[in-house]
C-alpha cells in the first residue's frame, strides 16, 4: 500500500494564522483522522478577514466517487473575523480534562488575536451512528463555531470598542484558562479566560512586544520580545522587576548618539519559542534576519547556537513535540528547513525545573554556528508560517492510500496549506 506523505489544501484566501490540533476530537478519540484538524485565518488588509476550520475529506463520501476531484481537506466551518488574525491557536491538550466554568463539554476553544483577545467555541460533528449513510454529507454538518468572548485593554469588550492591537499570544498548558498577550503598546496582559477577567498587565518592553511564551511547565514565568531587541522574562510572583536574558547588538556603524543615556537603535526580535523537551533552550529571530538563534536561560547574553541555512528573511518557527529537539523554520526563500539540534543540546546540565526561579546560570559557552538542516522543503512561494501536528496513529485514506504514525508539519504558502509527513 502507497504511503501518503503530503497533504494539501487551498484556501478561497491568503493563510496567515494557522494552528494544528492538539488532540483528537470529542468522542472522536478511536479516530485517528479527526486529528488532521486545522485551524486557519485569513490575511487581508480591510475588515473582512475570516477563521475556518479544516480537516479531511469525510470517509462517509461514497466509495466510487472519483478522489482525484477533491483535496485532501476540506473547510468544515468558517467565521467572520473582522481584522486579520495576528494569532491563531487551539486550545492545549490539557484543556480537555480542565474544570471549566463556562464550556460545554463537548466544545473544544480556538482563540485569536487582533484587534482584541478572542475566544471560540468549535462544536464538532458528532461520531456517525452507523456506516449505512449512502451518499456525500451535506457541507457544514453539525460543525459551528461561535465567538464565546472578547477581551482587550483589561476587560470584557463593550460597544465594539478595542484597545490597542495584538499581535500575539501564549497558551499555558498547565493551566489553559491562563492566556498572555502581547500588544504594540509595549503591555503584556495576563488573562484568565473562563472568568474573562485580566490578571494583571505590565509594561513588558520599551516599544512594541511582537510575541510572548509561557515558560513549559509553568504558571508564572514568561517571556516576551518585541521591537526594542530585547528577550525578557517575567515572574508573576515578582513583577517589580524583569530579567533580560538577550538583547540584539547594536548595528556597529548606527548614527552617532545624541546624548550618553540613549540608546542606539537594534534589530527588533519578532518571534520567540520555547523547545518542549528541555526549556532551557529558546529559539528567536529578528525581523528581516536570515539566521535563527538559540539561547539557552542559564547563560544569557548571546546565543549559543545560530543556524544559517535560509537565503531571505525567516518568517516562522517551530518545535517538535518529540523528545528529540527538532526545529522547523521557514522564509521567503520558500524553503522549509529542518534542525536536528540533539547533538548540539545534550551537552547541557540537568534542566532547570519549572517552578524555580530565574537564576540557575550556567559556565559561559561558545556559540555553534550549525548551517546544515536534516531536511529541506521547497514550496511554490514564501512560506509565511508553521504549525506541528501532536504524534497521529497510522491510517487508511479514502484514496487507498496510507499514512505512517507520527508527526506532521503544516506550512502556509500563499492560498494554499500544505501538510508534510516528517
Amino acid at each position: 500500500m502507497t504511503q501518503t506523505t503530503l497533504l494539501q489544501y487551498e484556501a478561497p484566501w491568503p493563510v496567515h494564522a494557522l494552528d494544528w490540533c492538539k488532540s483528537t476530537a470529542p468522542g472522536h478519540q478511536s479516530r485517528p483522522r479527526s486529528a488532521f484538524r486545522l485551524g486557519i485565518a485569513s490575511f487581508s488588509e480591510d475588515y473582512r478577514n475570516r477563521i475556518a476550520i479544516v480537516g479531511l475529506q469525510d470517509e462517509r463520501v461514497l466509495v466510487e466517487d472519483d478522489y482525484t476531484d477533491y483535496p485532501d481537506f476540506v473547510t468544515l466551518v468558517e467565521a467572520n473575523h473582522g481584522y486579520p488574525a495576528t494569532n491563531l491557536q487551539w486550545q492545549p491538550a490539557s484543556a480537555s480534562g480542565f474544570q471549566w466554568t463556562g464550556k460545554a463539554p463537548a466544545a473544544e476553544l480556538l482563540a485569536t488575536t487582533g484587534d482584541a483577545l478572542r475566544v471560540w467555541e468549535y462544536f464538532g460533528d458528532a461520531p456517525p451512528a452507523s456506516s449505512a449513510y449512502v451518499g456525500r454529507q451535506p457541507t457544514g454538518g453539525g460543525h459551528r463555531l461561535t465567538l464565546k468572548t472578547a477581551l482587550s485593554g483589561q476587560s470584557k469588550i463593550q460597544n465594539q470598542s478595542t484597545g490597542p492591537p495584538l499581535t500575539s499570544f501564549s497558551w499555558n498548558e498547565k493551566a489553559p484558562s491562563l492566556v498572555v498577550t502581547s500588544s504594540i503598546d509595549t503591555t503584556c496582559t495576563v488573562w484568565n479566560i473562563d472568568t474573562s477577567t485580566a490578571i494583571t498587565q505590565l509594561i513588558a518592553h520599551d516599544r512594541e512586544v511582537y510575541d510572548v511564551a509561557w515558560l513549559p511547565g509553568s504558571t508564572d514565568i514568561f517571556v516576551s520580545v518585541g521591537a526594542d531587541g530585547s528577550l525578557r522574562a517575567f515572574d508573576l510572583r515578582s513583577l517589580e522587576h524583569s530579567t533580560i536574558l538577550y538583547e540584539t547588538p547594536a548595528p556597529k556603524s548606527g548614527p552617532p548618539a545624541a546624548s550618553a543615556s540613549s540608546r542606539l537603535p537594534t534589530s527588533p526580535l519578532l518571534r520567540i519559542a520555547f523547545n518542549p523537551a528541555d526549556s532551557n533552550y529558546m529559539s528567536t529571530f529578528h525581523m528581516d534576519g536570515q539566521d535563527v538563534q538559540i539561547l539557552d536561560m542559564r547563560s544569557p547574553g548571546q546565543p549559543v547556537i545560530e543556524l544559517r541555512g535560509h537565503r531571505a528573511q525567516v518568517n516562522a518557527m517551530g518545535w517538535s513535540t518529540t523528545d528529540r529537539p527538532t526545529l522547523a523554520t521557514a522564509g521567503d526563500d520558500c524553503q522549509v528547513l529542518l534542525w536536528d539540534l540533539a547533538t548540539y543540546t545534550q551537552t547541557a546540565t540537568s534542566p532547570r525545573t519549572a517552578n524555580s526561579r530565574l537564576n540557575s546560570p550556567r559556565p559561559d559557552v561558545k556559540k555553534r554556528v550549525v548551517s546544515d538542516p536534516i531536511m529541506a522543503y521547497s514550496a511554490s512561494s514564501e512560506v509565511t508560517n508553521l504549525a506541528w501536528s501532536p504524534q497521529i496513529q497510522g491510517m487508511t485514506m479514502n484514496t487507498g492510500h496510507s499514512t505512517a504514525p507520527g508527526e506532521w508539519l503544516a506550512i502556509a504558502s500563499g492560498k494554499f496549506i500544505k501538510a508534510l509527513k516528517v
